[in-house]
């Protein structure tokens, strides 16, 4: 599923005002911290991720690795902070057509 500018400008929007749901901390991604991003994201579709890591290589990494074990979209990624997407079930969020 990817997503087309137009969308991803309506989900930066939404996230703005979204605290972060999830803080990696120390340990880093563990399988915990994942089985919660996908409690998360089943829930809300749109989370916010605080990733605490002063290795500006390693951060990315982490977030790389979290939007694919996490089969979302990468809405936005802004120093710490991650933004993914992912649609549930129930479709919570609207997107606009592309």
């Amino acid at each position: 599923m990817a997503l087309s500018n137009k969308q991803k400008q309506h989900l930066k929007g939404l996230a703005h005002s979204l605290k972060p749901v999830i803080l990696l901390g120390q340990h880093g991604l563990t399988e915990g911290v994942m089985a919660e991003i996908e409690l998360a994201l089943a829930h809300h579709e749109l989370i916010k991720i605080k990733v605490a890591s002063e290795d500006r290589d390693q951060k990315a990494l982490v977030m790389d690795t979290i939007v694919k074990e996490a089969n979302a979209e990468k809405v936005l990624s802004i120093g710490h902070t991650l933004v993914i997407y992912r649609t549930s079930d129930e479709k919570k969020i609207i997107l606009p057509k592309k």
